[in-house]
């Protein structure tokens, strides 16, 4: 079965799944010692019913309703029978991206952008009216309206954002609202039972409940700075932003993607950890944005055969790849083939272990890695700077597995500059997207959603400023035996 893992964006509607952090509920005249007193009688197992529960973390929830213009697609061929249903920017025709389609060279054109309007969830995480929600259910709004329990409609504003996590803070005026804590103590365990409370399809105030089915699960949207947690309470369109409760009224997650071949629910959704989603948020509110230390150094996780090759017990650290010129890392003297091993003294279990410990890090602090080169163990003392936005990390390093311009594995496709035209597609995998559209080894790409695609720096750029922009796809401009076509390839983990 082929995995599609959305937020479920679309107009009209988000993907709802976001779960906020281990809290408890306050409220002006409320004292939260008692609610944590009740709370605690309750039964570590499968509780009899979860009405206490929500009951008491339902006031907290919101439904936020975003306005705004749509980003406008590119118009690749004309609808089929499925007319306006059929996503943009998807549909390859009858006979195939190849076949005789009578649009074989259709021009890129953009229509009038249509207006965009979405609902989503979130929830309160103080009285005086500061909001947790998803990045994607409030990037390029220009309203944003939150609708209240007790049916109030209020008007919020935008506080701060962070793609990377896709969390975003929003803010109402007034005081006294009813609201969940960040608890970093609240760490769930794989079978512990959850509640999701939001807004699915526009039904606010909705619960549902399951268990945690795993943690640290790393793929759902290819973010470097968080490890989902995944659970089987049903979210769907609508939850994105929303928060999960585990047995106690405590907020251990904000629902963030699903998986879905279908994009309903099929019981596996993710979920943005608690610590994580409270420290995103605390920032925000602090800064308006998070700032992220950078050492310019693209780095991979070691695999068992990498660690028999290097003679290392085990699996853990992080494998310097490449650096970026002229980048911090560069400058202090880390080295591609460096194992990274130590931060500051802590431990690196993987490379995203290590991008995220960097993250923390201020930008201008020293960063003292623990390195094993040449069987040495050596320290290399970098100077932080200040991670560069999405589309600078792809001119860098294209966002792919590859040295800037060199060879790469991106949307299933093995490609390398032709030193000519394009990318020449050196093998396709046979369970991606791009295989089922038909592209195979010798094809040229020349360009990805209007831009020449020289390098592979180039290809994974576009595919990174489409996931931005909540595109499904990427549209291709592939050459194949003298003759140009364009074909869409979805993108895995698209963001919607």
């Amino acid at each position: 079965m082929k995995r599609n893992f959305t937020t479920g964006a679309a107009v009209g509607a988000i993907a709802a799944i976001l779960a906020g952090a281990g809290g408890y509920l306050a409220h002006a005249g409320v004292d939260n010692g008692a609610v944590n007193q009740a709370a605690a009688v309750a039964a570590p197992g499968a509780p009899g019913s979860f009405a206490d529960i929500v009951q008491r973390v339902a006031p907290a929830v919101v439904s936020i309703d975003v306005e705004g213009k749509a980003q406008p697609a590119p118009a690749m061929f004309e609808s089929g029978p499925g007319g306006d249903d059929q996503d943009q920017g998807q549909g390859q025709g009858q006979d195939g991206p190849f076949g005789d389609l009578g649009r074989m060279f259709p021009q890129l054109r953009q229509g009038p952008a249509p207006k965009m309007q979405a609902t989503a969830s979130g929830f309160f995480i103080s009285s005086d009216g500061y909001i947790v929600t998803n990045n994607h259910v409030v990037e390029g709004a220009d309203k944003i309206t939150v609708r209240t329990k007790d049916d109030r409609k209020l008007t919020a504003h935008l506080v701060g954002r962070d793609p990377a996590t896709d969390l975003a803070v929003i803010k109402v005026d007034g005081s006294g609202f009813p609201f969940v804590s960040f608890e970093d103590r609240a760490k769930p365990r794989v079978g512990d039972w959850v509640v999701a409370v939001g807004n699915p399809f526009g039904l606010g105030g909705t619960a549902t409940a399951g268990i945690v089915s795993a943690i640290g699960r790393r793929d759902p949207a290819e973010s470097n700075y968080v490890d989902y947690m995944q659970i089987d309470a049903p979210i769907n369109r609508g939850n994105s932003g929303g928060p999960t409760f585990d047995a106690y009224g405590r907020v251990v997650g904000v629902n963030t993607s699903i998986y879905s071949p279908s994009g309903g629910s099929v019981g596996i959704g993710f979920d943005i950890p608690a610590d994580v989603a409270a420290s995103i948020a605390h920032r925000l509110i602090a800064d308006g944005k998070v700032v992220r230390g950078y050492i310019g150094a693209q780095i991979q996780d070691v695999t068992p055969e990498i660690a028999d090759s290097l003679g290392l017990p085990g699996g853990k650290g992080a494998l310097v790849a490449e650096l970026t010129p002229g980048g911090p890392s560069q400058q202090a003297g880390l080295k591609p083939g460096d194992l990274v091993m130590k931060i500051d003294g802590r431990p690196v279990d993987s490379a995203s272990d290590l991008t995220r410990q960097v993250a923390l890090v201020r930008a201008g602090e020293m960063i003292h890695l623990e390195v094993r080169r040449d069987g040495h163990v050596e320290t290399v003392n970098i100077r932080s700077g200040v991670r560069p936005d999405q589309p600078q990390l792809a001119r860098y390093d294209g966002g792919s597995s590859a040295a800037p311009g060199g060879h790469a594995r991106i949307l299933g496709m093995s490609v390398e500059p032709n030193g000519d035209t394009g990318l020449t597609i050196d093998s396709v995998g046979a369970d991606s997207d791009a295989g089922e559209k038909g592209l195979h080894r010798g094809d040229v790409i020349l360009q990805a959603s209007g831009h020449p695609t020289a390098s592979a720096a180039d290809l994974s750029a576009a595919v990174a400023e489409a996931r931005r922009d909540g595109r499904k796809a990427v549209l291709l401009m592939v050459a194949r035996n003298g003759q140009n076509s364009f074909v869409p390839v979805a993108i895995d983990s698209a963001k919607g």
